[in-house]
């Protein structure tokens, strides 16, 4: 029996990865990765890689065995995931793995925003599929705002358009170590784990945290919609992917983002990490 990670040199996969070593023996572990030559450094480490690509299914034919305890990890591709998902779902079956562990979305079939979409369906795909399974249906991740600090340090400006809507995020660093505690853990199967951050913040108290951990003037803006749509695609980003993030942002200010079940810190037993330590690494970092 096998641990297996798909999407493994991903942000996310990386490290669950990372954590699966630290309480499993390597030649336990195996990545399911498209460039072996990118994964090298894993191999070097004695995790067995299995190369295969969500694209083509003839490439996941071998790729599990029967008993192996598989993490699913959603492909990065919005408008695309169905059909990778389901390669991947439909290779896992044909092998009969014991597991197949899947990092879904915060809400799961409730949740009521496009970027759940897919979420939901590969959920029910899996449910249709009979596969012993766990959904770890993960919130928000801090990093998606920790990541873009540089405008808003440039611009002394949060903007959003999630009005005073809070957000339990957390960091991907507890999510990695609630997916290795599934992986490695019994009684799990069958379970849906909402996940998400002990705190709830809105984005005026991250803009708070940002000036305290920046001594700068940081104030949060709250824009409508459009114009936030505006801002993200005069920056760049793709039209179609901005719409899915102020569709978020609608969602953060009706409260679709705020749950704080507690499941994450059971999972990992201990509290997740406190906003105010992934933006001062942040900081450190720029």
């Amino acid at each position: 029996m096998s641990i297996v990670v798909t999407g493994a040199t991903g942000l996310l996969g990386r490290l669950v990865i990372e954590r699966l070593l630290a309480t499993v023996p390597a030649e336990s572990v195996a990545a399911v990765v498209r460039d072996k030559e990118k994964a090298a450094p894993l191999a070097a480490r004695g995790v067995e890689l299995r190369v295969a690509d969500y694209d083509r299914p003839e490439t996941l034919a071998d790729v599990f065995r029967a008993d192996d305890r598989v993490l699913l990890i959603s492909a990065n591709e919005v408008g695309r995931r169905i059909p990778q998902h389901t390669a991947v779902i439909d290779a896992a079956k044909a092998a009969g793995v014991a597991q197949l562990a899947y990092t879904g979305i915060l809400g799961g079939p409730d949740a009521d925003f496009q970027l759940a979409a897919e979420h939901k369906v590969t959920e029910q795909l899996i449910l249709d599929s009979g596969l012993p399974h766990t959904f770890l249906r993960n919130g928000w991740y801090t990093e998606n705002y920790t990541a873009n600090l540089a405008p808003v340090l440039e611009h002394g400006a949060v903007v959003a358009n999630a009005g005073e809507g809070r957000v339990a995020a957390a960091t991907r660093a507890d999510y990695a170590d609630a997916a290795a505690a599934v992986l490695t853990g019994d009684g799990h199967l069958g379970a849906a784990y909402e996940l998400s951050g002990d705190v709830a913040w809105s984005l005026a108290e991250y803009a708070a945290v940002v000036a305290e951990a920046t001594g700068k003037e940081i104030t949060y803006r709250n824009v409508p919609a459009s114009v936030h749509q505006e801002i993200l695609t005069g920056a760049g980003v793709p039209e179609p992917f901005a719409a899915i993030l102020v569709d978020v942002d609608e969602a953060i200010a009706r409260g679709a983002l705020a749950g704080t079940s507690g499941d994450l810190a059971r999972l990992i037993g201990r509290p997740t990490t406190p906003l105010a330590d992934t933006v001062a690494a942040a900081v450190a970092a720029a």
